[in-house]
């Protein structure tokens, strides 16, 4: 049973300076760095309702040659999806069943840099080609698990949602409601702002599934991952904060849903669309 997002991938040139931009823009430091045998280095950051990873290429092997290949032909940016499951083997039977053609599980380990503390997990992955482009996995925890931090209230502490861009809702709706099996929150149509939402919930976030009205694209085109939404307890805070730093920040405003304030992060944030959100319930 699939009971939220497990974490998000960031695919990013070079560890440290990914890092470095994460950490100043988030206002925590990592959680967990490592750099495995394959040549992959990550470093990752535990937030209150999913986890933040990022990727880069570490020496020489072929996964470091994958990464930069990936690099060179996609650039930097949001790249995976990674669900959280409570019954992994049951989950990929059951999507096996649904024509996701789940690869095999696998096990997952790694081995923290500074202290040699180990975590474990299972994972499969579906085929992007049979999840409309957007690359999912699917994993389950087994030890080592990374407790989040408590953060000053102008610190990132959750992910509010994160945005997929779709040409074809009602596929969008097949894939994640009824095949992934994720609640419903929202389907509308808001012509003003030029989009359909669709909201599913899951694990304390939302992924929000975006339509472009009137542009007349490809039904059977891919989807493809938009941008994060932040979530702070202090929007004025962290806009603060994040303009000292050198980010690029637009003026704090009143955001769509009720009560909420927001504010952009115009660029620095390795193609990835950001906004900074508060006022909302965890």
């Amino acid at each position: 049973m699939i009971n939220g997002v497990d974490h998000i991938v960031i695919l990013t040139p070079e560890i440290e300076a990914g890092t470095a931009v994460y950490a100043a823009l988030l206002g925590r430091a990592p959680d967990w760095r490592a750099i495995s045998e394959a040549g992959v280095a990550t470093a990752l950051f535990q937030l209150g309702n999913t986890a933040l990873e990022l990727v880069a290429p570490a020496g020489e092997g072929p996964a470091a040659d994958h990464l930069r290949a990936r690099i060179t032909e996609e650039g930097p940016g949001l790249k995976s999806l990674a669900f959280r499951s409570t019954d992994l083997s049951g989950d990929h039977r059951a999507l096996g069943r649904l024509a996701l053609a789940p690869a095999a599980i696998e096990p997952g380990a790694s081995t923290q840099a500074a202290n040699g503390a180990t975590r474990t997990w299972r994972r499969f992955r579906c085929p992007p080609e049979h999840t409309a482009g957007v690359r999912w996995f699917f994993v389950e925890p087994l030890d080592g698990a990374i407790e989040p931090a408590e953060v000053p209230l102008g610190h990132v502490h959750a992910l509010d949602h994160l945005v997929i861009n779709t040409p074809n809702p009602d596929r969008a709706m097949a894939l994640y409601g009824a095949k992934l099996g994720l609640r419903l929150a929202l389907d509308r149509s808001a012509p003003e702002w030029g989009v359909s939402l669709i909201f599913f919930r899951t694990g304390g976030l939302t992924v929000e599934i975006a339509h472009r009205l009137g542009q007349g694209e490809d039904p059977s085109g891919p989807d493809s991952f938009w941008g994060l939404t932040w979530r702070v307890g202090d929007i004025e805070a962290a806009h603060a904060r994040l303009a000292a730093k050198g980010f690029n920040v637009s003026d704090v405003r009143t955001g769509r849903r009720a009560g909420t304030q927001v504010f952009t992060v115009r660029d620095g944030t390795m193609n990835v669309p950001t906004l900074f959100i508060s006022g909302v319930a965890d």
